[in-house]
C-alpha cells in the first residue's frame, strides 16, 4: 500500500526525531494554557485577557530586539536553548505551586514571558532548520508535519484534561509540559550533524537586524504582500474565536459554557487538521498566490458567518451555528501556513530564512496586540457580534486583493 504523501518524510530519521518532540511538546502546551487560562481567572478575574496582551508585547519585542543574538546562534542550539528556558520557569511555577499551595500571580507572569521568548526564538530556528531536514519536493508534506504537531494537541490536549483532572492535580498538568519541553531538547540533540546543516549569520548592527527578514521577505512580491496583511488577518482571527465567540456564548445564554466554548474549537481543529493532511500530501503549488488567498477566502467567510450566527439565530441554534462557523473557518489556515512556510524556505536564501520568519512573527504579535487593545472599545461601540462580522469583512477585504494581484502567481 502506497505512504500518503504527507507520512513520507518521516521515512527520514531527523524529521520524525523532530516531529515526535514537537508533537509531544505540543501537547504539552495544550495542557498548560487550558491550566493558566483557569488559573489566570481565578487570580486576575476579569482582567485575565491581560496576560496575551503581554505575551504578545513579549513576543514582539523578543522578535525585534533578540535577532541580534538569535541569527549568530546556530538553529539547532537556538532551539534547544529555549526548551530549556520553558521548561526552568514551569519548574519553577510547579515547585512554588507545590511549597505554597497555589501559583503566586508573578510567577504565572514568569511563565508567559518564559513561553513568548522561547516561543520567537524556536520557531524562526525551527523554520530555518527544516529545509536541511528535507529535499525541496518534500517541504509542503514536512511543514504539513509539523503544523499537524500543534493540530492533533488541540484535540489530545483538552480530551486528556477530561480524562485526567478528576484524579491528577492541576499542578502536574504544568509538570507534564515542563516534561515534553525537555523531551523536545533531547530530540532536537539528537538530530545527526551530518543532516543538519548550521549558518549562523556574522555580527551585525541592532539596525540592521532588525530590518534583514523584511529586506528579505520584501524581495518577493508574493510574500511582502503576505507579510503586510498578515498582521489583520491574525488580529482578526484571534479577536472572533478567542475573545467575540466565547463573549457570544455567554450574551446568548447558551448552556455548557466553557464546555460550549471547547465544542466550538474542537470542531475548528477537526477541520483544521482534516485539511493540513489534503494540502500536505500535495506537491509544490504552482500558483502559491491562489491557495494563500483561497484560504483566506474561507477563513472570512467562516469569521462573517460566526458573527451572523451571534446576530440572527435564536439561543437555541447558536451552538449549531457557531460550530458550522468554525468548520467553515478552519478550511483556510493551513493553506495559507504551509504555503506561505514552504515559499520561504524555497525562495528566501538558506540564510535568511530565520530572519524572513522572524519578520512574520514581529507583524502577527503586532497585529494581536492591536486587536487585544482595540477590541474593548469596539465592543463596546458596535457590539460583539457586529465587531466578528467587522472582523471577518477585514479579511474578506485582504483576501480580495490578494487573489486580483496573485491569482497567476
Amino acid at each position: 500500500m502506497a505512504v500518503p504523501g504527507i507520512l513520507r518524510p518521516l521515512a527520514r530519521r531527523p524529521v520524525a526525531l523532530l516531529w515526535g518532540g514537537l508533537a509531544l511538546s505540543a501537547v504539552g502546551d495544550q495542557l498548560f494554557n487550558v491550566v493558566l487560562g483557569w488559573v489566570a481567572a481565578s487570580s486576575f478575574g476579569t482582567n485575565a485577557g491581560l496576560l496575551p496582551a503581554v505575551q504578545a508585547a513579549v513576543m514582539l519585542a523578543t522578535a525585534l530586539l533578540a535577532g541580534r543574538v538569535a541569527d549568530r546562534l546556530a538553529h539547532r542550539r537556538a532551539m534547544i536553548m529555549a526548551d530549556l528556558l520553558r521548561a526552568g520557569v514551569l519548574g519553577l511555577m510547579v515547585v512554588l505551586w507545590l511549597a505554597l499551595g497555589q501559583p503566586p500571580a508573578w510567577a504565572l507572569i514568569a511563565c508567559v514571558l518564559a513561553l513568548a521568548i522561547g516561543n520567537a526564538f524556536f520557531r524562526p530556528a525551527l523554520m530555518a532548520l527544516v529545509p536541511s531536514l528535507a529535499p525541496v519536493p518534500e517541504l509542503p508534506a514536512t511543514n504539513a508535519l509539523i503544523d499537524t504537531t500543534e493540530r492533533i494537541a488541540r484535540l489530545l490536549g483538552p480530551g486528556l484534561i477530561g480524562v485526567l483532572a478528576a484524579s491528577l492535580p492541576l499542578v502536574h498538568f504544568v509538570s507534564m509540559d515542563v516534561a515534553t519541553f525537555l523531551v523536545s531538547a533531547f530530540a532536537v540533540a539528537l538530530l545527526p550533524a551530518a543532516a543538519v546543516i548550521e549558518q549562523p549569520s556574522a555580527r551585525q548592527s541592532l539596525w540592521a537586524s532588525l530590518a534583514r527578514g523584511f529586506i528579505a521577505v520584501r524581495r518577493d512580491p508574493l510574500l511582502g504582500f503576505v507579510l503586510s496583511m498578515s498582521g489583520i488577518i491574525n488580529g482578526a482571527w484571534y479577536t472572533a474565536y478567542f475573545i467575540g465567540l466565547p463573549l457570544m456564548l455567554v450574551q446568548g445564554g447558551v448552556a455548557g459554557g466553557i464546555a460550549a466554548f471547547g465544542m466550538v474549537i474542537s470542531a475548528y481543529g477537526v477541520t483544521n487538521l482534516i485539511t493540513t493532511l489534503i494540502v500536505g500530501s500535495r506537491p509544490l503549488s504552482r500558483h502559491p498566490g491562489r491557495m494563500i488567498f483561497g484560504g483566506n477566502l474561507f477563513l472570512g467567510c467562516g469569521i462573517v458567518c460566526l458573527g451572523l450566527a451571534g446576530v440572527v439565530l435564536p439561543g437555541s441554534w447558536l451552538l449549531a451555528g457557531f460550530i458550522a462557523a468554525a468548520l467553515l473557518s478552519a478550511i483556510g489556515g493551513p493553506m495559507q501556513d504551509i504555503t506561505t512556510a514552504t515559499r520561504r524556505q524555497t525562495v528566501l536564501p538558506r540564510a535568511e530564512i530565520a530572519a524572513g520568519t522572524r519578520a512574520f512573527v514581529v507583524v502577527n504579535q503586532a497585529g494581536l496586540l492591536v486587536a487585544l487593545l482595540a477590541s474593548p472599545l469596539l465592543f463596546a461601540g458596535v457590539g460583539v457580534a457586529w465587531t466578528v462580522i467587522g472582523c471577518g469583512g477585514a479579511v474578506l477585504a485582504v483576501c480580495s486583493v490578494g487573489l486580483l494581484r496573485f491569482w497567476r502567481g
